[in-house]
């Protein structure tokens, strides 16, 4: 059996994973404003290289974010539709997440180092949160984070960020927001960017193993840009005035 995850938070990524977190195949489009067209035929590559069915899937783990209302949207949507179809559990987890856990092993972070990962929120702001390591390595060998602070959305130069000292050992900066800010984000050098989606399923399995919960509600944390109109405003006559 294996697990399928995807991930349309910020680039489109998909993988297939063994159930022990193995990868079996992985594609990725860097195409930010297709998400749609891009996602179906990525899962069709990964599933002919893997050399297998849809019906050979035993989960399907989800990109929660948090990440802009429409992309977001396309994976948690397909990501469902599949579990529903296949009558096979969805996982979901923060795609934030995955940026972080990714900063432990690709910096050679330690227990007590800390990870601020931030990505593109658009409008000139990020997504953020920070995490500390817990364990280099845990289940399915995936490093074990606690989140101390965040998600939210800020400006760039509202982010907190404190000092090493402060943080109690190394504090490493990651993510596309940090890339995209450096005048008031330090990014590591060799700090992964976007969320991986073969770490995803590992998390996933991780987490699923440790019984945590997995909820696949998307993280949007502000409203979409789009708003559906109102309904019509009430017209107020002056008192006296004429019928």
């Amino acid at each position: 059996m294996a697990v399928l995850a995807l991930d349309t938070s910020a680039a489109v990524s998909v993988a297939l994973v063994d159930d022990d977190g193995g990868r079996l195949a992985a594609r990725t489009s860097t195409e930010r404003r297709r998400h749609a067209e891009s996602l179906a035929p990525l899962l069709a590559e990964v599933l002919t290289e893997a050399g297998l069915d849809r019906t050979d899937l035993s989960a399907v783990v989800a990109g929660t974010g948090p990440a802009p209302f429409t992309g977001l949207r396309v994976g948690l949507v397909t990501a469902r539709t599949l579990g529903l179809s296949l009558g096979i559990d969805v996982l979901g987890v923060p795609s934030i997440d995955a940026v972080a856990v990714q900063a432990v092993a690709d910096l050679g972070l330690r227990p007590g180092d800390e990870v601020l990962a931030a990505t593109d929120a658009r409008r000139q702001e990020v997504y953020w949160a920070r995490y500390r390591v817990v364990a280099h390595e845990g289940p399915h060998g995936v490093p074990v984070l606690e989140t101390t602070d965040g998600p939210a959305v800020a400006r760039a130069a509202d982010v907190p960020t404190p000092d090493a000292a402060e943080a109690g050992g190394r504090l490493v900066v990651v993510g596309e927001g940090a890339a995209l800010y450096p005048d008031h984000l330090d990014l590591a050098e060799d700090a992964p960017l976007v969320p991986d989606a073969t770490v995803l399923a590992r998390v996933a399995l991780a987490r699923r193993a440790a019984e945590l919960p997995l909820p696949t509600e998307p993280l949007y944390l502000r409203r979409p840009d789009v708003q559906e109109p109102g309904g019509a405003k009430r017209v107020l006559h002056a008192a006296g005035g004429a019928a």
